[in-house]
Order: C-alpha cells, then sequence, then structure tokens
C-alpha cells in the first residue's frame, strides 16, 4: 500500500521587524515655535522638542514624531489661532487632529507651567479621552467668511469711530461753519465736509479728512458685506429661506459650524457651541439649570437677531410668547428657548445641506 504525503503548508516567515508602537504627540502652540511632546498609549513620555513655525518645521515636527512609532493621532492646542496652520498640516498627512483646550489652572498649580509640560498635558488628554472634539478644517467657505467679516467689523468699529471723533471736531469749529451744517443728516453732512475747501484751517481741514475716512470705510464695508451675501449664497442659500435670517446672520453660524459640520455629533452640539444650552446646577435636593455662558458669542448673537425679528414679524413666534406669557416666563426666559429652538432648525438645514453636498465656493 502507497502512502500519499500531503504538501505541508507553507508558512510566512516571521518579520524581522516588530510592528511600530502606536505614539500619540501633543503640541503647544505660539506665534513662533511650537513645542512638541511625544508618549506612549501606555502613557510614557519618550521625548519633547521646539520647532519652528514654517512649513520646514511642521515637516520636522512630523518626521521626528513618526520616529518614536506609529503616529495616528494628535492633540493640539488653539487649532483657531496659533495652531490653525499646524492642524491642516498634519490633517492632510492623515493624522486624527483633537482640538486641546489649555490646562486649568489647579493642574498647572500642582505642576508647574512649561512649555513642555502644556505639550505633554494635550498629548495626555487625547489618550484619557478627555480632548474628542474635532477643530475645524480652516479650509473652505465658512473659513472665507470668517477673514471677511473679520475685517467687515474692524471696518464698521474704525467708521462709528471716525464718526464720533468728526462731530467732536464740528463742536469746535467757527459758529457760522457749525450752524450750517447742524441741521444735516449724517450722509449730507459726511458729504458736505468731504468737499469743504482747504482755507489752511485746521479744524476744517480735519473734518474734511475724517469725512473722506467715513466715505472710504463705508465702501469698504459694502464691499465686504457683498463679498459675504455672494458667499453664503453660494454655499447655504437655504438659509437665507429662514425667517429672520440674513446674510451676516448666516455667515457667523456657518462659521461657528465650520466646513466641516459632520463634527458636531447632534443638534445638542451644535446649541451647546452657540451658547444656548442650559447647563446643569443641581446639588442635593435643588434641581436646576443654569444660562450658558460659554460657546461662540457671534453665533449666540445671530441667534438673538433672529429671534427679534421673528418676535416683530412672524406670528407664530408671537403666539409662542403670548403663550408663554400666560405660564409666567419673563420675556428674556422666553427668548432663550425661542434660541434654543432656531439653533435646532439653523442645525438641521446646515447638516441636510452638507449630506447632499453643497458645492464649495470662496467668496
Amino acid at each position: 500500500m502507497t502512502v500519499t504525503s500531503l504538501p505541508q503548508p507553507t508558512l510566512p516567515a516571521p518579520s524581522e521587524e516588530p510592528l511600530a508602537e502606536d505614539v500619540i504627540l501633543g503640541v503647544d502652540t505660539h506665534k513662533d515655535v511650537h513645542v512638541a511632546a511625544v508618549v506612549t498609549v501606555l502613557g510614557v513620555l519618550l521625548a519633547h522638542q521646539e520647532f519652528p513655525v514654517t512649513a520646514v518645521g511642521y515637516r520636522q515636527l512630523l518626521s521626528w514624531a513618526r520616529s518614536f512609532g506609529a503616529l495616528r493621532r494628535a492633540g493640539v492646542e488653539c487649532t483657531g489661532s496659533f495652531g490653525a496652520a499646524l492642524a491642516r498640516f498634519l490633517s492632510r498627512e492623515n493624522i486624527c487632529v483633537v482640538e486641546v483646550n489649555q490646562p486649568d489652572r489647579a493642574l498647572r498649580r500642582k505642576h508647574g507651567k512649561t512649555d513642555a509640560v502644556d505639550a505633554e498635558a494635550a498629548a495626555r488628554a487625547v489618550l484619557s479621552g478627555r480632548a474628542d472634539v474635532t477643530p475645524k478644517t480652516g479650509e473652505g467657505p465658512a473659513a472665507d467668511m470668517r477673514v471677511l467679516r473679520l475685517a467687515k467689523e474692524s471696518a464698521v468699529k474704525a467708521r462709528t469711530q471716525a464718526k464720533n471723533q468728526l462731530k467732536a471736531v464740528l463742536l469746535g469749529v467757527d459758529p457760522v461753519l457749525r450752524e450750517a451744517l447742524s441741521d444735516l443728516s449724517n450722509t449730507a453732512l459726511i458729504a458736505t465736509c468731504a468737499d469743504l475747501p482747504d482755507a489752511g484751517d485746521a479744524a476744517v481741514f480735519t473734518l474734511r479728512l475724517l469725512a473722506r475716512r467715513i466715505q472710504q470705510l463705508t465702501v469698504e464695508v459694502k464691499e465686504l458685506a457683498r463679498r459675504v451675501t455672494k458667499a453664503v449664497r453660494r454655499c447655504r442659500p437655504q438659509l437665507l429661506d429662514i425667517i429672520g435670517v440674513g446674510p451676516d446672520s448666516a455667515a457667523a453660524l456657518l462659521i461657528a459650524a465650520g466646513d466641516n459640520p459632520e463634527r458636531l455629533a447632534s443638534e445638542a452640539s451644535f446649541a451647546a457651541l452657540c451658547g444656548v444650552s442650559p447647563v446643569e446646577q443641581s446639588s442635593g435636593k435643588t434641581q436646576r439649570r443654569r444660562l450658558n455662558r460659554g460657546g461662540n458669542r457671534q453665533a449666540n448673537a445671530a441667534l438673538y437677531r433672529i429671534v427679534i425679528t421673528r418676535l416683530r414679524r412672524d406670528t407664530r413666534t408671537r403666539l409662542y410668547l403670548e403663550r408663554r406669557t400666560k405660564q409666567g416666563m419673563s420675556k428674556r426666559e422666553i427668548i432663550r428657548c425661542l434660541k434654543r429652538y432656531v439653533a435646532r432648525e439653523i442645525y438641521g438645514q446646515i447638516q441636510r445641506a452638507s449630506a447632499l453636498g453643497a458645492p464649495s465656493a470662496a467668496a
């Protein structure tokens, strides 16, 4: 009888190089330098290093961190300011970036304050799960709207200051000129002062200079407002169909949500981001909630403007006001409730447009 031997399976040769251990990066960001720290998944600090805030410095930081193991997660402080560019760079390298808040004061009093300590704390915040917020991408229509609104608010503030200065100077000019200008509207006053002849008088010269500055700032404000409106219409035009929502308020809410609104887990997250979610403050037998004073205050102000507009023009909102007033609620409390409802409605529109793949467009 012939015995046939079965073929033996070929086992893969054992890898000579062990798999790289996972490490976590933490970065304390500053204007000119970033301080990075690397810890293992067991919480062991491996090293910390300082890098310049340049394109080369970002690449050096990434290569240095990867030299300790497999880098998949990074905690970065100030992802909306000093750490914005680094967060975008790490995201492009397929690294999950987590936004990290600065360490609380109690922890700093216990362990001291250095950049290396803060970088290590950022890495440990990611490791423990205390930091789990996905930062904004910083690229897209919302990022464009942010810089446009920033310039617009600056121009409006400068224009208001110039108007106040013009009226202050007007009090000290020749009485004949002051009386001729006192009855004019603001628009006519500025136009008249801008055309005043140069008679060698310092006050008259200042009036003309301030008036022309106001006119130039008005042109800037109008152009910036036009660009913001254009960006909103190309990005989320459905928001402008909501009662009480104008381009400026829509832009503020879109900036708060960011270009990756899917990072917000629920409408409650968006409400908390806008500072319209009540905060529990219960103790013992006392069960109560307090006003949320955190969140994005620009978005909170936008929700307030929307509610005030609805109270004036929307019948359903006015009926809600009357019903709640009869139940004993103050107008301030009713406005807070309405802001929460508006936040829910805005969130639904933003997420719906994001799911449908709303087109991105530069302003």
